[in-house]
């Protein structure tokens, strides 16, 4: 069984069920989320760089600041457009 930790400050997790991996990221749109910490950007050129060779079509997004969650607006785009998200948390 695998455990996924919550980042989040809620004193109750709730359980969440994983999604299924998709059997190619060929066609697919992946987001790649920076959340504004120094070197996430790096980090996430190189997940660029292997998604777009593996066939996925990949979409950069930003967040204002790392202190604070996506705003809306920004999470309902990213849920709209994209297939799969990665996040990058770096310093």
């Amino acid at each position: 069984m695998t455990t996924i930790l919550d980042p989040s400050d809620e004193t109750t997790v709730p359980h969440r069920e994983r999604q299924p991996r998709p059997e190619s990221l060929g066609g697919l749109t992946v987001g790649l989320l920076d959340i504004s910490k120094p070197r996430g950007d790096v980090f996430l050129n190189q997940v660029e760089q292997r998604l777009t060779a593996l066939g996925a079509t990949v979409n950069r997004y930003r967040k204002p600041t790392f202190a604070k969650p996506a705003p809306v607006d920004l999470r309902h785009e990213i849920a709209t457009a994209c297939d799969a998200v990665i996040e990058a948390l770096a310093d």
